[in-house]
């Protein structure tokens, strides 16, 4: 057995109190005047035996009632758990300290709470215990740490921006139990255990050799309002244009009382603003309406004054103004109106149309080509394709209806062993989407289950070498590619099965058509429009053409600079900003003999929501020989508890209470005893 606050027992000194006072009772003599001395000697055998027997339960209860209040305040209790270090396993404290843990209860937010009942964990564990910390950040330490050097580091820990699960957590405590060679590992687990970063059940692969101890710190129940995400209805800005942002704002928790008011800011100048209100969800969707005044970088910063929670009530929006996106429609007959409706639906592109015997040569300055009902492609049509591809071009081809198929294979093979083996004119629907192309991941927040995918009433067979670097985005029952990408250099170069009219299929007037050609004409180009989140692994694209060592991309911003991770993509460069920082707000890219693009980077919203597990539903599902819960007091004092689940020191306190009654009895029964004598 231990105590979890060991210096009270010094106050086991005052037991000599009444010790001291029943010796000096028992040396004070009495005179009683007898009318005769012949019962002398019979009342004063009596007597003290009486006295010395009364003097003693005395003394023993007042003893007892003492030492029952110094164990109470001591607070005992039996460190026989199954979490006990036997010497051969790998201590771990995790403290969560993500954005959720700033939540305050009371004046104190729940990560001071974690921090200080970690730190009673370790002063009473014992010098000679060793620690490993980890947080969501890196850890302090891949070695264990002494109990001073690890409550130092404790102290240390700050809210991050960073975030991590509980699979994380246990994949790190084995990966680390096996680099120190301990084949077991304590594992103290502080948070408020979010539903969204806390699965119901423990995976049993990770729990495994692993004692797991649960420490909840919950705050009341509490209402925020947060901003979801924000965009601009435009795929890029335009200086003097009317812009439109459409704002999604949540909120978790209870209703609001009173309606939020958002504000938006380009450049730090206030631009619009708009009261929100939610009337029969918790869901609010505005259009806040602004202009950008000035051609060069911009910085959109949406706010909210929401007073409970801080971290989610800024969302920003880096931007830079910039010209149309220039899209070349290159037409054998005649042009396609679902085409340039498609175009029209988006601000921002400048739609050119050409035919086959009069299009530019050169198609550099073009985000997007299509080539619309083309029947026939010559070697030299498939030479300047060819050529765009290596510029990092995106080009669509839209074939039409013909059986001369040669006529097309002619152009394809300058381009890549791609080749149109015949035509098929059953009518047909696709049945798959590859979700993970880089045409659809990204593009929709969420496709719909019951999405009628298009129909053809005839396609081309088409057939490609791996050399072609080919996927299918759409597909039909038995595997041939109704939208197909193929990459042989930088370029994309998409080939539709059948052409974009309504005899051909529907899909001109399908769910994915508007989009897709959206999508192509921004892979060629920078969007000029950024709004990352942190921990979602997005990139940023940036359009470097002919990158090199020399210009390689760095990261400003916050006094840093530094190289983040980018991959070539096409005539660009992806840059993977959330794996170098996660600290929110607007940053800079930038490479020699290139302008500088500024992007912003947004909290996780998935730590907004306070949907919280509870201390019995993890008791609950979370149950086993190694896994056990704990509670901490709402001063954020570590509380133990015995292995019958009841607090030692209540029983402590009931037994002070029954020796105080014992006493109080045998002062009572020596009063009457002396009022009958008297008498």
């Amino acid at each position: 057995m231990s105590f979890l606050y060991p210096l009270f027992l010094i106050a086991g000194l005052s037991l000599a109190i009444p010790t001291i006072i029943h010796l000096f009772n028992l040396r004070r003599y009495k005179t009683i005047l007898f009318p005769h001395t012949r019962f002398l000697k019979n009342i004063q055998l009596v007597s003290r035996k009486q006295s010395e027997l009364k003097y003693r339960w005395l003394l023993a209860c007042r003893l007892l009632f003492l030492a029952s209040l110094i164990i109470a305040f001591a607070q005992p209790f039996f460190n026989k758990t199954p979490n006990e270090n036997n010497g051969n396993s790998l201590q771990v404290i995790y403290i969560d300290n993500s954005f959720s843990m700033s939540v305050k209860k009371g004046q104190r937010s729940l990560l001071d709470m974690a921090k200080e009942a970690a730190l009673t964990q370790i002063r009473h564990s014992g010098v000679n215990n060793k620690y490993l910390l980890l947080t969501n950040d890196k850890p302090q330490s891949y070695r264990p740490l002494t109990s001073d050097k690890i409550a130092s580091a404790i102290n240390d820990v700050e809210i991050s921006p960073a975030h991590k699960n509980e699979k994380q957590v246990l994949g790190a405590v084995q990966s680390l139990a096996q680099i120190e060679g301990n084949k077991d590992a304590a594992l103290y687990y502080y948070s408020d255990f979010q539903k969204s970063s806390f699965d119901a059940t423990p995976d049993p692969v990770l729990i495994r050799h692993i004692n797991f101890t649960g420490i909840p710190v919950l705050a009341d129940a509490f209402q925020n309002v947060y901003i979801d995400t924000a965009y601009i209805n435009s795929p890029v800005l335009q200086e003097g244009q009317n812009e439109q942002l459409i704002v999604r704002t949540k909120y978790s928790g209870s209703a609001p009382k009173q309606s939020p008011v958002l504000q938006l800011s380009v450049n730090g100048q206030m631009k619009s603003a708009a009261t929100v209100s939610f009337p029969g969800n918790n869901e609010s969707i505005d259009t806040l309406n602004f202009a950008v005044s000035a051609a060069g970088m911009q910085k959109l910063e949406l706010t909210l004054n929401d007073a409970v929670v801080k971290f989610d009530d800024t969302f920003r929006i880096g931007g830079h103004s910039a010209t149309n996106l220039s899209i070349l429609v290159i037409n054998e007959k005649q042009a396609n109106p679902y085409i340039q409706a498609a175009f029209k639906a988006y601000n921002g592109f400048k739609l050119t149309q050409a035919t086959v015997s009069n299009s530019p040569k050169d198609w550099q300055s073009y985000n997007l080509i299509i080539l619309n009902d083309v029947t026939h492609i010559d070697a030299s049509l498939g030479k300047t394709i060819q050529t765009a591809l290596q510029q990092g071009i995106s080009i669509c081809l839209v074939p039409g209806k013909t059986y001369n198929t040669a006529a097309l294979n002619e152009g394809l093979k300058q381009v890549e062993d791609i080749q149109i083996a015949g035509i098929d004119t059953t009518t047909q629907t696709t049945s798959s989407l590859q979700q993970g192309s880089d045409l659809v991941k990204g593009l929709f927040e969420k496709i719909p289950d019951n999405v009628q995918l298009p129909t053809a009433n005839w396609h081309y067979i088409i057939h490609s070498s791996l050399s072609a670097n080919g996927q299918s985005i759409i597909s039909f029952r038995n595997g041939d590619p109704f939208l197909a990408a193929y990459k042989p250099s930088k370029g994309i170069l998409y080939v539709t099965a059948s052409s974009a009219d309504m005899g051909a299929g529907n899909f001109p007037g399908s769910y994915f058509f508007a989009p897709f050609l959206f999508q192509m004409a921004m892979q060629s180009h920078s969007s000029d429009i950024y709004a990352l989140t942190s921990g979602a692994q997005q990139s940023a694209y940036l359009p470097l053409k002919n990158t090199e060592e020399r210009n390689t991309i760095h990261l400003y911003g916050n006094g840093i600079d530094m190289i983040p991770v980018q991959r070539p993509e096409g005539a660009g460069v992806n840059v993977y900003v959330d794996q170098s920082i996660q600290q929110p707000g607007f940053y800079l890219l930038s490479a020699k003999g290139s302008d500088t693009t500024v992007i912003a980077l947004n909290a996780d919203r998935k730590e907004s929501i306070a949907d919280v597990w509870g201390i019995n539903d993890l008791r609950e599902q979370w149950k086993g020989e190694h896994i056990s819960w704990q509670n901490i007091s709402d001063s954020g004092s570590f509380k133990a508890k015995d292995n019958n689940g009841f607090p030692l020191w209540k029983v402590c306190v009931i037994l002070a209470l029954i020796m105080l009654a014992a006493e109080s009895f045998l002062l009572a029964s020596g009063i009457k005893k002396q009022t009958v004598a008297t008498q």
